[in-house]
């Protein structure tokens, strides 16, 4: 599935972390956005890695967009929208 990720982590130490973490986890599109395409089990061990990283007035937010909002997403400006990631096993 096609998740949204941004986040709003105001400690510098939580913010490198959580970002690392969602480096491995899909593509960078803004500072604190990611495009991620994730399994819901994917998701479901991601954000209990991410959790440990949350203060209280921190967020993370996740937004799940459907196969035709993904294909209604327009962009102005550089960048293109983030595809399936392909695997090859050697």
């Amino acid at each position: 599935m096609f998740i949204l990720i941004s986040y709003d982590v105001a400690a510098d130490r939580q913010r490198n972390k959580i970002a690392k973490l969602l480096e491995a986890h899909g593509t960078r599109v803004q500072f604190s956005v990611f495009e991620c395409n994730l399994t819901e089990v994917q998701l479901t061990m991601l954000k209990k890695k991410l959790a440990p990283w949350i203060e209280p007035d921190d967020s993370i937010r996740f937004y799940r967009l459907c196969k035709e909002c993904v294909e209604r997403v327009d962009i102005i400006g550089s960048g293109e929208l983030t595809t399936e990631r392909q695997y090859f096993i050697v």
